[in-house]
């Protein structure tokens, strides 16, 4: 006689079903430099989506307002994954948050006696992970 698993140890295993959900955006090509960026986003990193989106929105700072929408559209995304729209904006959190330079736009300005000086206009790329995961911190 054969010996197989138990039907219901096999049907434990098809209830245990990782229900964490994770959405990405990213916004590329910002016209603003990483750093000034990399100034909000700090203080945003961690918090749940409710609490985010508020501080961004009364922020005075440009950034928060490419954060704020890229936020957004991942909250979207992850909707989107879930097929619902019942999501509660406090169950999902932000889970990584960063943002990388971009390609450098290179322009000359006249500048006094004839001559020119460089003007660097900076670019950056930002990525938003958010998860439905409780993050302990």
């Amino acid at each position: 006689m054969v010996s197989f698993p138990q039907r219901e140890f096999l049907e434990c295993i098809l209830v245990i079903e990782n229900s964490i959900m994770e959405s990405r955006a990213i916004s590329r090509y910002n016209r603003q430099s990483a750093r000034k960026i990399r100034k909000i986003l700090n203080k945003v990193r961690g918090f749940k989506v409710g609490n985010a989106i508020s501080y961004l929105h009364f922020s005075p700072e440009k950034a928060s307002v490419v954060i704020e929408k890229t936020i957004k559209s991942a909250v979207a995304n992850l909707m989107q994954i879930e097929g619902n729209n019942d999501l509660d904006p406090d169950s999902i959190q932000i889970k990584e948050a960063y943002v990388n330079q971009g390609p450098v736009m290179k322009r000359f300005r006249a500048a006094s006696m004839g001559r020119a000086s460089k003007l660097r206009r900076p670019s950056s790329h930002l990525t938003i992970v958010l998860t439905t995961e409780q993050i302990k911190g």
